[in-house]
């Protein structure tokens, strides 16, 4: 559920005419509700209400200050991949000891810093990494958590790009080799081993992928168990999916039942990494059409969004539904929704049926709160859009639109 619907057909977000906000933000932006955000993270916390469990939102799905502050307010934790992340998440009021560090190649300044602000673990990827944190915990004078991300060789049977757990993914370390990790970690008095993690894809919509990963961690547990090597964390990731299309992911419920059934006689605490099932459906990218364009071949929508806003369809061939933010009755025909990128891949839909259309008509690209805003650049030197949020009959911009001013800062004339 979330809180994008039709009144009298124009589209609100919560009790505010979309529309509206265009008048006065202008176009493209990102819109993202503070009702569904709650509630979305409401619906994970409780599901896993019967066991001890933090809920790390992954921070790369939607790393607004505003929308990391709103579900640290809740309660959540962060898992992080990089330094900027972690400054992020600690201006946002998220408490150090809610964060979890993963990603293949933390830096040494990186490293220094997470444990300087003493995260709750960092999720080692490496023996080599294992050792760059020993060094920067002795260079501190302190005992730092870590946890080993273990490669389960799980097909999590989503697109190749965002699998992550099979044995010839650059991520975590083969079960084969993390036995030898854990004891040579143990054995280091700056290193204090706490957990095991996993983490197998993202957008997965079967929970067996999932209960086959947890599975085979739980093996783990009992043979690390035997060379006296006790956790307190399985941190199982993220990736649950979301409807974009036509998907019919479980529910958070389900999700929660089927992992819980597999740990239900072990005291660990459970840390699960939720993003794009949090805020993905809790955003849209409104945007404007510039100019409409009939050819012998086909209709585009020529809009003022791009690739360089909303890069998923381009990269992954991802569908996301489009909305006119004012309903017609026209007969719908397909039509190309592209950008102004100098790229024939710059598109947001392809041979999509479309009711007819005008200039100046604005348009809402569904399910973009997740993977949007993030993965925007300045391609064709192009100002990235603004954020908003709104909260029920209220809006707020929580990142101003950039300008020319902000493309070239840092830059100089030699």
């Amino acid at each position: 559920m979330n809180h994008f619907n039709y009144k009298d057909k124009e589209l609100y977000c919560e009790n505010i005419p979309v529309k509206e906000i265009a008048g006065k933000v202008k176009t493209p932006f990102y819109l993202y509700s503070s009702a569904t955000l709650t509630r979305h993270f409401n619906v994970f916390d409780r599901a896993f209400s019967g066991h001890p469990h933090l809920i790390c939102f992954a921070v790369k799905a939607n790393s607004n200050l505003a929308v990391l502050n709103l579900l640290g307010k809740l309660g959540a934790g962060a898992d992080i991949v990089s330094g900027g992340e972690l400054h992020r998440v600690l201006k946002a009021g998220i408490p150090a000891d809610r964060i979890v560090y993963s990603g293949v190649g933390k830096t040494e300044k990186e490293i220094r810093e997470a444990a300087k602000a003493d995260i709750l673990m960092f999720n080692v990827e490496s023996m080599e990494e294992m050792d760059a944190i020993s060094r920067q915990a002795r260079r501190l004078k302190c005992r730092t958590r870590v946890s080993f991300r273990v490669n389960p060789d799980v097909d999590a049977n989503t697109h190749p790009y965002i699998s992550t757990g099979l044995k010839k993914n650059k991520f975590g370390l083969p079960m084969s080799q993390a036995l030898e990790a854990y004891k040579v970690a143990s054995d280091r008095d700056e290193l204090d081993v706490v957990g095991i993690d996993c983490h197998i894809g993202s957008q997965l919509i079967q929970v067996e992928p999932f209960v086959d990963a947890i599975g085979r961690i739980k093996s783990m547990l009992y043979e690390l168990k035997g060379f006296g090597i006790r956790l307190k964390f399985i941190d199982i990731g993220g990736g649950l999916g979301i409807k974009y299309q036509d998907e019919i992911p479980p529910e958070p419920d389900a999700y929660a039942k089927a992992l819980l059934s597999e740990i239900k006689d072990l005291p660990h605490c459970l840390i699960i990494e939720p993003g794009r099932s949090i805020v993905g459906n809790a955003g849209i990218l409104v945007t404007k059409i510039l100019y409409t364009k009939d050819t012998e071949e086909k209709r585009f929508y020529i809009v003022d969004a791009a690739m360089n806003d909303l890069v998923r369809p381009s990269l992954y061939e991802a569908y996301h539904e489009i909305l006119p933010v004012i309903e017609t009755n026209t007969h719908l025909h397909p039509a190309d929704i592209v950008g102004p990128i100098c790229e024939t891949g710059d598109f947001l839909a392809r041979e999509r049926p479309m009711p007819d259309l005008n200039q100046g008509s604005l348009l809402a690209v569904m399910s973009a709160g997740a993977y949007g805003f993030t993965m925007s650049s300045n391609y064709n030197s192009r100002p990235r859009v603004s954020e908003v949020m709104v909260k029920d009959d209220h809006f707020k911009v929580i990142r101003k639109r950039e300008t020319y001013a902000s493309l070239l800062r840092g830059e100089t004339v030699w």
